[in-house]
C-alpha cells in the first residue's frame, strides 16, 4: 500500500474512532457499541498488516486464454435428437 494510501486509511480509521466515541458516550457500552469498537480494533491491526506487506503484482488485462465463449445462438435441435436428459426422464421420441 502507498504511503499516500496508507495515510488516508489511518485518517479514515481516526475518523471513525472519533464517532465510534460519541457512539459509546450516547449509547454506553451496549452489545452493538462493543461490536463496533471490536470492529474497528481489526481494522486497525488489518491497517498495520498491510503496513508491512509487499504489494501484489499487477496482473494483465485482458481475456484469459482458458476462458472458452459460449454463444448466444441456439443449438441445432438435431444435436439433442435421440439424447435422454437424466433427471427430466428424456424427451418425448416420435412413435409412429
Amino acid at each position: 500500500m502507498s504511503s499516500a494510501e496508507m495515510t488516508e486509511l489511518r485518517r479514515a480509521i481516526g475518523q471513525l474512532r472519533q464517532c465510534v466515541g460519541a457512539l459509546r458516550a450516547r449509547y454506553g457500552e451496549s452489545s452493538a457499541v462493543r461490536r463496533i469498537v471490536n470492529d474497528l480494533d481489526r481494522l486497525d491491526i488489518d491497517a498495520e498488516d498491510l503496513a508491512h506487506m509487499p504489494p501484489v503484482p499487477a496482473q494483465a488485462t485482458g481475456p484469459r486464454p482458458d476462458v472458452v465463449k459460449i454463444p448466444d445462438a441456439p443449438y441445432d435441435p438435431a444435436l439433442w435428437k435421440g439424447a435422454d436428459d437424466e433427471g427430466v426422464g428424456g424427451y418425448q421420441r416420435d412413435q409412429h
